[in-house]
């Protein structure tokens, strides 16, 4: 015979407490928080009535969706909506929740069977990020959509900066310009400031230039790669202007 949700509750208060103060938000109903946690396997072998947190993963995916693409909207209200959809991929994905599930300990409170148990469940990322969609949908549904955004903000900030940062910087002559055009209405110019060596091994040099200004220089084998190289540069500069360092 299994075990009933009610006396999980109860068996799990110590954890469900500490998980409660890890994320910042206390339940009212502890119900939804404990669900979050109950990976199916365990919940088929050991829980009366089989209840999981698939149906909340659910939710939280589609909450997630809307959190994330209202963080980058506001900070980034004139990208191109291509661009946008193209970081939110790279932010809510089995990786990149995985990550935010390790960073608060989640997979220490999952409860697991004993299949999982026996096979590292509590690191796999696909198990850690489906709990972590769960507990935001467990949130909206005790909270309402500002505890999840808040929540999302607090812990995805950090990573929507090092994200947009990779994104921009893989694509920097798009991401300049992008940049620019916001700002000021205008583009930048790319100079070809030289070319050496033989014609099998050409280095090139090149400055992106603003107004007369170089924002930033690149060399390398090929004039677009110089380019990228020089826009790049541009931005990292532009950056740590923008935060005063």
């Amino acid at each position: 015979m299994g075990t009933t949700l009610h006396a999980l509750i109860q068996d799990n208060e110590e954890s469900l407490l500490a998980l409660q103060q890890r994320i910042g938000y206390h339940f009212t109903n502890i119900e939804l928080l404990q669900v979050a946690l109950i990976h199916s396997s365990f919940a088929f072998e050991r829980l009366d009535g089989g209840r999981h947190n698939e149906t909340q993963e659910f939710l939280g995916d589609a909450v997630l969706d809307l959190a994330v693409g209202y963080i980058l909207f506001k900070r980034f209200p004139r990208m191109r909506e291509g661009k946008l959809t193209r970081i939110r991929s790279a932010l809510v994905n089995e990786s990149g929740l995985a990550q935010m599930a390790r960073a608060i300990g989640l997979g220490s409170y999952l409860l697991l069977g004993r299949g999982e148990e026996g096979s590292n469940g509590r690191e796999k990322s696909s198990i850690l990020s489906c709990a972590y969609e769960a507990v935001v949908g467990a949130l909206f549904l005790d909270g309402g959509y500002d505890e999840a955004l808040d929540f999302v903000q607090r812990f995805f900030g950090p990573l929507i900066d090092k994200r947009c940062n990779e994104l921009m910087l893989s694509d920097a002559k798009s991401s300049l310009q992008e940049l620019l055009q916001e700002r000021y209405n205008e583009g930048p110019q790319y100079v070809l400031e030289g070319e050496e060596g033989p014609p099998h091994a050409r280095n090139f040099s090149v400055s992106v230039r603003f107004h007369g200004k170089v924002l930033g220089t690149g060399q390398a084998g090929s004039k677009k790669e110089a380019e990228q190289q020089a826009a790049g540069a541009a931005l990292k500069k532009l950056a740590q202007e923008n935060t005063g360092n």
